[in-house]
């Protein structure tokens, strides 16, 4: 693959093809998988909670082999997962807070309820939170 800085764009690199994008859906799925585990275990670590406890896991709504994937492996529930892929797609960056509001605005989360955000971005970014609603 070419452009960027890296490989600036010029007659040669369109002519070969270069400026095509490219994704590893494969290895994208691996690491999205591990990162988003991985970040969702130690925010329930660090809030000493179990996965039992969260009432609703909000995770980025990017691809729903990654989203069950992570709540597998983490041990939970498909009742606590909120999930609105179906409508949106991926919404990007935005998809979390989109996906939370849908879920308040829906009665699916309660004042007082335990809920898990986790996210995986472009450039190999991860995070994950527990927050008392």
């Amino acid at each position: 693959a070419g452009g960027g800085s890296r490989c600036p764009a010029s007659a040669e690199s369109i002519a070969a093809g270069m400026h095509y994008l490219r994704m590893e859906g494969r290895e994208t799925y691996k690491s999205a998988v591990q990162a988003m585990e991985t970040a969702a275990e130690e925010a329930l670590r660090r809030c000493e909670i179990d996965i039992s406890r969260i009432k609703c896991i909000i995770p980025h709504q990017a691809n729903r082999r990654i989203i069950d994937a992570v709540v597998e492996r983490l041990g939970g529930k498909p009742e606590q997962l909120f999930v609105n892929l179906h409508k949106y797609g991926n919404t990007s960056a935005a998809s979390v807070v989109i996906a939370l509001d849908e879920a308040v605005a829906s009665g699916r989360i309660q004042r007082g309820d335990l809920v898990l955000l986790v996210a995986f971005g472009g450039g190999l970014t991860w995070g994950a939170a527990v927050i008392e609603w």
